[in-house]
This record gives C-alpha cells, structure tokens and sequence, in this order.
C-alpha cells in the first residue's frame, strides 16, 4: 500500500467518523422545547416554541401547543409570522381568577400554527413560534407544554411525555418552561459553619443540580467516545496493511 493510499484512506474514515458522531449528538438534543428554557416566577415572559425539522424527506406545517390547564395564565399573546397562521383556543374556568383586581373566567387554553400553501419548516432548519404569557405562577418551579409536530408527509410527532422518576429523558419530552424565583427575592439564609473541637475547620459537601439536558449531554459524549474509537480503530487497521510485505 503506497503512501498516498494510506493517506486517503485515513481521510475518508476520520471524515466517516465524524459524520457519525455530529449525526448522533444532533439526534440527542433534536426536540421541540422552549426557550429560554427559563423565567422568573410571577412575571412576564416572552418565550419561543422551537421546532426543528427532524426528516430529511417532509416538512412541518402545523405546531400545536397545549399550555397547562392546572396554571392558567392571564395572558397569552401570538407574534405574527409571515406564512403561518396563530389560532388560539379558550377554556371556561370553573373558578374565575383575578386579572388585576377583576375575574377572569375564561383562558387561553391551546395555540395552534397552521402553514400557508407554500410554507413549511424545511429539512435541516428549525423555527421559533413566539409567545408573550403570563403571569407566571409562584407556586411551582416548571410549567409543562404539550406539544404536537404535523408533517406534510402526514406523520404527526407527539411532544407529551414526561421524565420518569429516574429521571430519564422519554424518547418524546414534552417542552418545559422552568420557574425560578424572581431576581431580588430574598434568598433563605445559609447554616452558619460550626468548627470541631479541635479547632480545624470543617468541610462542607456542596450537590449540585442536574440540568434537563444531562440525558442529551451524555448521550452526545457517547457518541463522541464510539467515534473516536471507532477511528481509532480504522486507523490501526491501515496502518497494519501499510505494513505488511507486498502491499499494493
């Protein structure tokens, strides 16, 4: 095997590699959700439903979007889209809530976007769906929007599923809008540190908080880790037929 073969022979598996490894980490994190991915407790949000286009032969044309009917909000808003139509559904409430000092007893309770002819999210992009809601409520840390993706192959994709108790990311999430309290509420004061006996200082173990999209992340790095080895593999196995008598 001459030199230059063995050259375009690691090309084309480091370039194989590669493209295994960016398909895999891109099929981790590819989902409907929101973003940001969070807001301030009790106040006022501009968020966006992002979509990606997750088939190569098909494009989506119809997002619709199911807010959560134990936290109504007050207010929810569209942002026109050139192409694409916002309609809204309003759900009676059994018991009116206040909207600054008045009653309100009726919500929006789902949006849906329709494409115009002509119109469609594209292989390989994605797009935003703009919504101004609130008032966010205080009394929990996340609101969950169910989601459903229509192609214009026909094939509907359902965002509705939550994270079992383990944790793990269901192959279908729902998008979730994580709560945190506002900026500039007082925060509960810290345990004041204590000192042994003997006068050294103690050590505290801090956890952290696993974020959402630990799964995606993890899964990213598995890919990562199978490619690598996966070259590393093929490498080895050129290299070794370089070397042997009479290679052409």
């Amino acid at each position: 095997m001459t030199m230059s073969t063995t050259r375009r022979r690691l090309s084309v598996i480091a370039a194989s590699a590669g493209a295994g490894v960016l398909l895999f980490a891109g099929s981790a994190a590819a989902h409907v959700s929101v973003q940001p991915g969070t807001a301030d407790q009790g106040s006022y949000a501009k968020v966006a439903f992002r979509v990606p286009n997750e088939r190569d032969d098909a494009g989506t044309t119809k997002l619709e979007v199911t807010l959560p009917a134990d936290k109504p909000l007050t207010s929810v808003q569209t942002r026109a889209m050139p192409g694409w139509k916002a309609e809204v559904e309003k759900t009676k409430l059994t018991t009116p809530i206040d909207n600054h000092g008045k009653p309100l007893t009726e919500v929006v309770s789902k949006i849906t976007w329709t494409a115009d002819a002509g119109t469609r999210v594209n292989p390989g992009t994605f797009e935003d769906f703009e919504v101004s809601m609130g008032k966010l409520p205080t009394d929990t840390d996340k609101l969950v929007f169910k989601a459903v993706q229509t192609y214009d192959s026909g094939e509907v994709v359902r965002w509705i599923d939550l994270a079992g108790a383990d944790g793990k990311e269901p192959q279908y999430p729902a998008p979730v809008l994580k709560l945190a309290a506002k900026t500039g509420a007082t925060a509960p004061a810290a345990a004041p540190a204590t000192k042994p006996a003997d006068g050294k200082a103690s050590v505290a173990a801090v956890a952290e908080d696993k974020s959402d999209d630990s799964t995606a992340r993890t899964l990213g790095v598995v890919g990562i880790v199978v490619g690598a080895l996966g070259l590393g593999a093929g490498v080895f196995a050129v290299l070794r037929a370089s070397r042997r008598p009479g290679s052409a």
